[in-house]
C-alpha cells in the first residue's frame, strides 16, 4: 500500500531478534504528545491512520503507527510473531521509544490507543512490556483468545493460526500467553479506559466484562469502563477526550504536589 500523506515510514530493530519492523510516524513541528494507534486484527500499519491523524493535528500530537508483525490471519507467514507475542509487544515499544527519540519528546505524555485486535494489543502490551504509558484505551477487545475461537467462527482458523493449532493441551500455555484476561492483576496498575459496544456481535462484551471484574479484585485507582449502546466500534474523539483529562490531571497533581 502507499505512504499516506504527510507520514514518514521507519524501520526500527526489535530488541528481542534484531528484526527490522515497519512504522509510520506522523508529527507537527512541536508535538506535545505521542499517540501509539494500533491496527486491527486483520490489517496493518495503515489501517488507522486517517482515523486518527486528524484528531491528533487538532491537538498538535505526533502519531505512530507501528505494524508489529502484520495482519492475525492465516495467510501470514509471522502470524505466530503477531497476536499478542513477546516480539510483537516489543515492536510497539521499540517504535515507540524511537518515535520519542527522533522527535525530542523528553517527558512529554504517551498513550497507547487501539480497538479489537489493537485494543487487544494495547492491553497485551501495557501487560507485557515495562514502559510508562501515561493512559491506554482499549476498545472493544479480545481478552480470551481460547474463548473467541469458539465464539466465532469466522475467526476460529486465523486464531488457531496465532497460537499454533486449536485450543487444547498442545496450545494451551499459548492462548493463554496471548489473553489479556490472564494479566488482570498487571492491568490493574495501569491508568486504563476499557470500552466495549453491548450489541458487539464480533467479539461479545463479556471479553471486557469479565476483565473488568478481574481488574477489580486487585484495587485498581486508575481504571475506568463502560459497556456502551453500540456495536463492535472504537470512538476515537472519546478516548481522546480521555488523554485529555490525563494531561490536565497530571498538570493539576504537578501544580499541588
Amino acid at each position: 500500500m502507499s505512504q499516506p500523506p504527510a507520514f514518514q515510514e521507519i524501520l526500527v530493530t526489535n530488541s528481542l531478534d534484531g528484526s527490522a519492523e515497519p512504522s509510520l510516524l506522523w508529527s507537527p513541528v512541536k508535538p506535545s504528545a505521542l499517540v501509539v494507534g494500533l491496527h486491527t486484527w486483520s490489517a496493518d500499519r495503515f489501517n488507522q491512520w486517517n482515523a486518527m491523524q486528524p484528531i491528533c493535528g487538532e491537538r498538535n500530537w505526533a502519531l505512530l503507527l507501528p505494524e508489529f508483525r502484520g495482519p492475525n490471519l492465516t495467510d501470514n507467514p509471522r502470524a505466530t510473531q503477531a497476536g499478542g507475542s513477546a516480539l510483537a509487544c516489543r515492536d510497539i515499544v521499540d517504535a515507540t521509544r524511537e518515535a520519542q527519540r527522533r522527535l525530542d519528546l523528553g517527558s512529554r505524555p504517551v498513550f497507547l490507543h487501539g480497538g479489537s485486535g489493537g485494543g487487544h494489543m494495547g492491553l497485551m502490551t501495557a501487560a507485557r512490556e515495562e514502559f510508562e504509558w501515561t493512559a491506554v484505551s482499549s476498545w472493544c477487545p479480545i481478552t480470551d483468545l481460547a474463548a473467541w475461537h469458539g465464539q466465532n467462527p469466522a475467526y476460529s482458523a486465523h486464531i488457531a493460526s496465532v497460537c499454533g493449532g486449536a485450543p487444547g493441551a498442545e496450545t494451551e500455555a499459548q492462548y493463554r500467553d496471548r489473553s489479556p484476561i490472564f494479566y488482570a492483576e498487571i492491568l490493574a496498575n495501569k491508568n486504563l479506559l476499557l470500552s466495549h459496544g453491548r450489541h458487539d456481535r464480533s467479539v461479545p462484551f463479556s471479553h471486557s466484562w469479565l476483565l473488568a471484574q478481574k481488574i477489580e479484585t486487585h484495587n485498581p485507582e486508575n481504571f475506568y469502563f463502560q459497556i456502551f449502546d453500540g456495536s463492535h466500534e472504537c470512538h476515537h474523539s472519546v478516548a481522546f477526550d480521555f488523554f485529555d483529562r490525563c494531561i490536565r490531571n497530571n498538570a493539576k497533581q504537578e501544580l499541588t504536589g
